[in-house]
């Protein structure tokens, strides 16, 4: 950026008041090439001041843009390319750092409008994986480039925490499960059982009933299914924040798909208030390519 504000500098002042530095700087663009230079400047607006080929114009200001800021300044057509020097770009960039420290790179573009990011958002009761370490790192440093921007980045981690799956895991950990096993190996055991059932059901089909008639007392607020589900979520939230201390990235909310569950009829009178739903053998469907045109 130093280098890019110091060749839209040296370009403003060889053009005597054409165009102020700023509007220099908007017009400067990456070469296509990497061997074509760091920075490019487009000589098609000046060629209608100055009545020359625009091509000529980028020989004239070359000439007149070299600088030891520069390695070399060379026209390219109708552009004129500029190549760092690396040595002293390098060197004022780290002073820069060393001075600024963490507010280094910040533009304040916007002052304090918010912006929510979801991301990371693993599976309660399974393995944190590469899926998901890739959404946390993308997510954060998104938000981390917002707030260098001036913006309140709102982290969410919205938890896979809801389900019939639940329930299946419910069932796995009567049958099958063990309290210490899991609290010794937390997300492993409680993915073996989930694993388990599944295999269980290929030969018991009445397995994926029993689960589902779990999850539905788990809906319907069974205080031991409750209580089950409670400590899954925990264990499994305890080992992701783990992950997350080690990669430096907080939440401001790790509210799931549970969080929703009372907000949901609010939001099905909303929909069917507008028009948005419609009846598929029995059920209600909402076409979200509807939702900007009806909603906003």
């Amino acid at each position: 950026m130093k280098g890019k504000q110091f060749f839209a500098k040296k370009i403003a002042a060889s053009t005597v008041g054409v165009l102020t530095e700023d509007e220099v700087l908007k017009r400067i663009e990456l070469p296509k090439y990497q061997e074509q230079g760091d920075l490019a400047f487009p000589c098609f607006e000046l060629a209608k001041v100055y009545k020359k080929n625009p091509a000529s114009i980028a020989t004239e200001l070359a000439i007149k843009t070299k600088d030891s800021f520069f390695s070399k300044v060379v026209p390219e057509g109708p552009y004129v390319n500029c190549f760092l020097n690396k040595k002293r770009v390098s060197k004022e960039v780290l002073e820069d750092i060393q001075t600024k420290k963490e507010s280094y790179g910040s533009l304040s573009i916007v002052e304090g409008e918010k912006v929510t990011i979801d991301f990371s958002s693993p599976n309660i009761a399974k393995p944190f994986s590469m899926g998901h370490l890739r959404s946390t790192v993308i997510g954060n440093a998104y938000a981390n480039i917002l707030e260098k921007c001036g913006y309140k980045a709102i982290r969410i981690n919205h938890l896979g925490d809801w389900g019939t799956q639940f329930g299946k895991l419910i069932s796995a950990y009567h049958r099958w499960g063990n309290e210490q096993d899991v609290r010794q190996e937390l997300i492993k055991e409680l993915l073996k059982l989930y694993v388990r059932f599944h295999e269980e059901a290929e030969v018991d089909s009445r397995l994926e009933e029993e689960g589902r008639h779990w999850f539905l007392k788990l809906e319907q607020g069974d205080p031991r299914a409750l209580e089950l589900w409670q400590w899954f979520r925990k264990v499994s939230l305890e080992e992701f924040k783990g992950i997350y201390k080690l990669l430096n990235v907080t939440f401001d909310s790790y509210n799931g798909e549970a969080f929703y569950n009372d907000k949901m009829e609010e939001t099905i009178q909303l929909l069917k208030g507008e028009g948005l739903l419609s009846t598929s053998k029995g059920a209600k469907l909402f076409p979200w390519k509807n939702i900007v045109y009806r909603l906003v």
